[in-house]
C-alpha cells in the first residue's frame, strides 16, 4: 500500500513524497480513511508508529478541501506536554509546506503574547497544552466557534498529569458539531469513560500496541545499585553512537546523573518539568542537532520526542509499568532503523522484569560489560537509587563479591518459571 491511495489533496501527496513517507504505517493505514470520510476516531497506538501523520493529513486535507473566506482557528489539537505540543506543531507544518495553512502552538513557560497574536489572527491549526489554553480563553483571545475538528493526542498522558478536567472544559467551549480523534497507548477506565462522552460513534483503531518495533535489540546489565553510574559511563565510553536518550525515574535523579556524566567528560544535556522553558528547548535543540550526543530524561518531559537518529535507549532506572517500557524503547528503532533497549538491573528489579518479559512474550538477554569491575568500591558520588537505602547484598555499599544473581542460570530460571505462571 502507499499514500497515493489515499484520496487526499495533491499539495499534501506532494509534502508526503518529499518528507520520504512510503508504506502507510498500521495505524495510519487504519485511520487516514476514516478520518477522511469525516467520522470520530478512537486510535491506540504507541509513540513511533506515525499517528501524527494519521490525524494530521486528514485534518489538513479537511481544511484545503472546504476553503473558506476569512482566517479562522479551524482545528485544535490538544497535547500534554511542551515537547509534544513543539514535536506535533513541526509535523504538521512539514505536511502543510505547499499550503497557506497556519500551524501554531501554544504552551506555558514562554510569553503569551506571541501566542495570543497566533489565536487572534486566526491561524487555522492550533497545537495546545489544555492549561495554557485555557488561560487564553479566559483572556478573551480565542474564538472557537468555527472549529471543526478536535484531535486529543496522547490522551493516557493527559489522565496520568491530570489535565483531564481541563479538556472537558476545553470540549464546552467547542461546537458540538465537530469531528473529534482521540488518540491513546492505553485505556483506563476513567479514560474509556471520557472517550464515551467526548466522541460520537467512534471507529476505534488499534495498532501495534503488543509489543515494540522489532528493530529493537533489548538487553538487561545487571549491576550493583550503586555501580550504576560507573557502568552508565563505562558503557556510553564503549558505544558507537551520537545520539543516547536516558531514562531516570525522578527529576532529581536526572540531574544528577547529567552531572555524573559530564564530571566523566560525557556531554549530555538534561530534560525535566522542573527546567525553564528555554532550557528545555535548548536541551532539545542541541540534542536534535548533535551537538550534545547524550540526553537525560523523565517519562513525562520525554513525551513527544521523536528523533529519528536516536539509537540507543538507556533505562537507568527500570520503568514502573511494561507500557512505560515500550514507550521509552519506542524513541530508538523508529521507522526501518534499528536501535537498542539497555536496562541497568539489580536485584530489587526482579517483579517488574518479569513484568516487562511476560508483555513482551520473550526472554530479554542478560549481558556483562567486558573489562568493567564489577567488585570496587563505589564513586563518592554515585547517584543513589531512589527509595532505596542503598545497603545489603548487591547494594554496591561495600566491593560486591561478582554479579549480583541477575545473571546467574539460578534467577533465569526463576524468571522462565515465574513467566509461565
Amino acid at each position: 500500500m502507499s499514500f497515493t491511495q489515499f484520496p487526499l489533496h495533491e499539495r499534501l501527496q506532494r509534502a508526503v513524497e518529499a518528507a520520504g513517507f512510503q508504506e502507510p504505517t498500521p495505524i495510519q493505514a487504519a485511520a487516514i480513511p476514516v478520518a477522511l470520510e469525516g467520522r470520530d476516531v478512537l486510535g491506540t497506538a504507541h509513540t513511533g508508529t506515525g499517528k501524527t501523520a494519521a490525524f494530521a493529513l486528514p485534518v489538513l486535507h479537511r481544511i484545503l478541501a472546504n476553503p473558506v473566506d476569512t482566517k479562522r482557528t479551524r482545528a485544535l489539537v490538544l497535547a500534554p506536554t511542551r515537547e509534544l505540543a513543539e514535536q506535533v506543531t513541526l509535523a504538521i507544518r512539514q505536511l502543510a509546506v505547499n499550503t497557506p495553512i497556519r500551524v501554531a502552538a501554544v504552551y506555558g513557560g514562554v510569553g503569551m503574547a506571541p501566542q495570543e497574536r497566533a489565536l487572534r489572527n486566526g491561524t487555522e491549526i492550533i497545537v495546545a497544552c489544555p492549561g495554557r489554553l485555557l488561560d487564553h480563553a479566559g483572556r478573551g483571545a480565542v474564538d472557537f466557534r468555527y472549529v471543526e475538528c478536535l484531535v486529543v493526542d496522547e490522551a493516557d498522558r493527559m489522565l496520568d498529569m491530570g489535565f483531564l478536567p481541563d479538556v472537558r472544559r476545553i470540549l464546552a467551549l467547542l461546537p458540538k458539531e465537530r469531528q473529534t480523534m482521540l488518540f491513546s497507548a492505553t485505556f483506563a477506565p476513567e479514560l474509556t469513560r471520557f472517550a464515551d462522552y467526548a466522541l460520537r460513534a467512534p471507529e476505534r483503531i488499534a495498532a501495534n500496541l503488543d509489543a515494540p518495533p522489532q528493530t529493537i535489540t533489548h538487553a538487561l546489565y545487571p549491576v550493583p545499585a550503586l555501580l550504576k553510574s560507573a557502568l552508565l559511563i563505562a558503557l556510553l565510553k564503549k558505544l558507537d553512537t551520537d545520539s543516547v536518550l536516558i531514562f531516570t525515574r525522578t527529576k532529581h535523579r536526572a540531574d544528577r546523573v547529567a552531572t555524573a556524566l559530564k564530571r566523566a567528560g560525557l556531554p549530555a544535556a538534561v530534560l525535566h518539568a522542573n527546567r525553564t522553558q528555554s532550557q528545555r528547548q535548548c536541551a532539545m535543540s542541541d540534542f536534535r542537532n548533535g551537538a550534545v550526543p547524550v540526553l537525560v530524561a523523565t517519562d513525562i518531559a520525554a513525551r513527544g520526542i521523536d528523533i529519528a537518529t536516536i539509537s540507543h535507549v538507556i533505562n537507568f532506572d527500570i520503568p514502573d509499568t511494561a507500557d512505560t517500557y515500550i514507550h521509552r524503547i519506542g524513541r530508538t528503532g523508529r521507522a526501518t532503523r534499528t536501535g537498542d533497549a539497555f536496562t541497568l538491573v539489580t536485584n530489587d528489579d526482579f517483579e517488574m522484569i518479569r513484568t516487562i518479559e511476560r508483555a513482551l512474550g520473550e526472554r530479554l538477554p542478560t549481558q556483562t560489560l567486558p573489562g568493567f569491575d564489577y567488585q570496587q568500591a563505589p564513586a563518592a558520588d554515585a547517584v543513589p537509587v531512589a527509595g532505596s537505602s542503598n545497603t545489603g547484598p548487591g547494594s554496591g555499599a561495600r566491593p560486591h563479591p561478582g554479579l549480583s544473581y541477575l545473571s546467574s542460570p539460578a534467577y533465569r530460571e526463576r524468571l522462565a518459571t515465574a513467566g509461565r505462571g
